[in-house]
């Protein structure tokens, strides 16, 4: 039975996020994403000014009769939302933790694709996939979706981003657009002289699908309150450290090792052709996706 809590969270997204769809995406969802891809139509003869590169050769010479490939502009898509559901998701010190963030965002995707006839599915992940739901179109289906993203009680606790990319290419065949919602932080982020081990991985998924990258940060990410001892915990690993937040080398320390890990996570995104989009716990994410699809809308001119 699910808490009734849990059901007006639901409506409570559903109202606003349509709202958000309706007001502020209406139709830039479409120019960023919609016919992008182009499929196989037909075979009709070949006529003055039809584009020689369109021919289809192996028609042609069985017929005796130049022939050429129609193509029509892809009307459905298929939109992958991808959540990470790890401990360090569940963690957030303004307006919102980091997942109920995610579960907000994946409303407004999922609501943006059914507006758009497209179908939309899920992935929940942490160090393994937690929940797979095919995709398909429709209100109920994506309540559900935006349902389990709340609803859902994590089984493992760390990261594997390569595991959750790997398993979108062996359940999508087609071409797809995937949102990746995570704070992309992993075993072994801490050392910032090294590759993430997802990178390889992200670099073939954007080669089949169309990967977007959606970050979700929180201040504490970049800062330190100067609030004298504090005790550090990693959500993921479980180590603990304990440092000296009044001191304001430590405190400029912090922020310069963030500071680098955001700037090499953007370098990353870049080297392998995947967009982003910054989200943060304290500033409301409507900006940073108007700013995302304008961004896009002009990289594809």
């Amino acid at each position: 039975m699910i808490p009734k809590s849990i059901l007006d969270s639901v409506r409570r997204i559903e109202i606003s996020t349509n709202r958000l769809v309706s007001d502020v995406f209406a139709g830039q969802y479409q120019s960023v994403f919609k016919g992008r891809g182009m499929e196989f139509d037909e075979v009709r003869e070949y006529q003055p000014n039809d584009d020689v590169r369109t021919i289809d050769w192996n028609v042609t010479a069985r017929t005796g009769i130049p022939h050429v490939k129609k193509f029509v502009e892809e009307r459905e898509m298929t939109v992958m939302v991808m959540v990470d559901a790890s401990a360090s998701a569940r963690f957030g010190t303004v307006r919102m933790l980091k997942n109920a963030l995610a579960a907000e965002l994946a409303a407004v995707l999922a609501f943006s694709a059914i507006r758009n006839n497209d179908k939309v599915g899920l992935i929940i992940f942490t160090d393994g996939i937690e929940k797979f739901i095919p995709p398909r179109k429709g209100r109920a289906h994506v309540l559900r979706i935006i349902r389990e993203v709340l609803y859902h009680t994590p089984r493992g606790k760390g990261t594997d981003i390569a595991g959750a990319l790997e398993f979108l290419s062996r359940v999508l065949t087609r071409r797809a657009v995937a949102f990746v919602i995570s704070d992309f932080i992993e075993p072994g982020a801490a050392d910032l002289s090294r590759e993430p081990l997802f990178l390889k991985r992200l670099a073939i998924a954007n080669r089949r699908h169309d990967v977007v990258a959606v970050t979700l940060n929180d201040p504490r990410d970049m800062d330190l309150p100067p609030c004298g001892l504090l005790e550090l915990e990693d959500a993921e690993g479980g180590e603990r450290s304990l440092c000296d937040a009044s001191d304001g080398r430590v405190r400029a320390a912090y922020r310069n090792r963030a500071e680098f890990r955001l700037q090499g996570r953007e370098r990353l995104f870049r080297s392998v052709g995947v967009d982003h989009i910054d989200v943060w716990t304290d500033v409301p994410y409507a900006k940073s996706l108007v700013y995302f699809f304008a961004k896009r809308r002009k990289k594809m001119r």
